[in-house]
C-alpha cells in the first residue's frame, strides 16, 4: 500500500491515490488496481505473444525478428532470450548499444506513428546508468518491461479501444490514479500533446511520457510536502531547483 503518489511502484510509476486527489476506496491512500499496478502481461510471453495491442503484427506494431533464439549466440544473464534477439535487430549499426533515433525507429504507436522523439529520449534517460545518452542490452531488456506495463495501463483506460485516450478517458485515468485534476488541466495536457484535430486524442508514447512527468514532478513536491498537505510554500528559486532536478 503506498503512503504518497508512486510510493511501492517502479520508477515513474502511476500512483494509486494521494492528497492531490480522493483517495479510493480500500485504504487511506487506495489499493493498487487488480493484478498490480499495471495488470498482468497477456498470455505467450513477456510482449504478449499473440500480437500487439489492437492487433499490430509485433510486439509494438513492428514486425521483424523479435522472437527465436538470438543470432551468433543466446541471451546474456538476467536478459529475455526475445528482448535479445529484438536488441540485435534494433542496434542497426552493431554498437552494443541503442540510441534515441534507433529506438524510436523500433517502436510505433497503434496508428502506425513512431514514438515521439522527447519520449523515446526521456525514457533511454530513465534506463541509461551510464549517462552516455545510450542504453545497453540490459537497459534495453528494463526497458522493454516497462513500456510493457504501460501499455497494459493504457489499454485499461482506452475504454472503446479506439487505440488512443480521449479528454474523457485521460480524466478518468487521472482520477483513477488518484490525481484530482481539474478538466481544465487535462483538456492543456491534451493541447500540449495531442496532434490537433477535431476530437484530438493521446497515443501510447504521449501518455508514457504524461505519466512519468507528472509522477516525477509530483516526487519533487512530496519531498517539500513533509505535511501531506497538498499545498507549499516555496520561494521562486527553490521551484525552479524542484523542477529543473526532476527534468529527465
Amino acid at each position: 500500500m503506498a503512503a504518497y503518489p508512486g510510493q511501492g511502484f517502479p520508477a515513474a510509476g502511476p500512483p494509486p491515490g494521494s492528497p492531490y486527489g480522493q483517495p479510493p476506496p480500500g485504504g487511506p491512500y487506495g489499493q493498487p488496481s487488480p493484478g498490480g499496478p499495471y495488470g498482468q502481461p497477456p498470455p505467450g510471453g513477456p510482449y504478449g505473444g499473440g500480437g500487439a495491442p489492437y492487433g499490430q503484427p509485433g510486439p509494438y506494431g513492428q514486425p521483424g525478428p523479435y522472437g527465436g533464439a538470438a543470432p551468433g549466440g543466446g541471451a546474456p544473464p538476467g536478459v529475455d532470450p526475445e528482448a535479445f534477439s529484438w536488441f540485435q535487430a534494433v542496434d542497426a549499426d552493431g554498437s552494443g548499444f541503442i540510441s534515441v533515433r534507433e529506438l524510436r525507429q523500433a517502436l510505433v504507436n497503434s496508428n502506425w506513428s513512431a514514438f515521439d522523439e522527447e519520449t523515446c529520449l526521456l525514457m533511454i534517460n530513465m534506463f541509461d546508468k551510464t549517462r552516455s545518452g545510450r542504453i545497453d542490452v540490459y537497459g534495453f531488456s528494463a526497458l522493454l518491461q516497462f513500456i510493457q506495463q504501460w501499455r497494459n495501463l493504457f489499454q485499461q483506460y482506452d475504454r472503446d479501444q479506439s487505440g488512443s485516450i480521449s479528454f474523457h478517458e485521460l480524466q478518468q485515468a487521472f482520477s483513477q490514479m488518484g490525481y484530482n485534476l481539474s478538466p481544465q488541466f487535462s483538456q492543456l495536457l491534451l493541447s500540449r500533446y495531442a496532434p490537433r484535430a477535431p476530437n484530438p486524442s493521446i497515443q501510447l508514447d504521449r501518455f508514457i511520457h504524461i505519466c512519468i512527468q507528472l509522477q516525477s514532478i509530483t516526487d519533487a513536491f512530496r519531498e517539500k510536502d513533509t505535511g501531506l498537505a497538498g499545498h507549499l510554500r516555496l520561494s521562486y528559486e527553490d521551484f525552479l531547483t524542484m523542477v529543473v532536478t526532476r527534468m529527465l
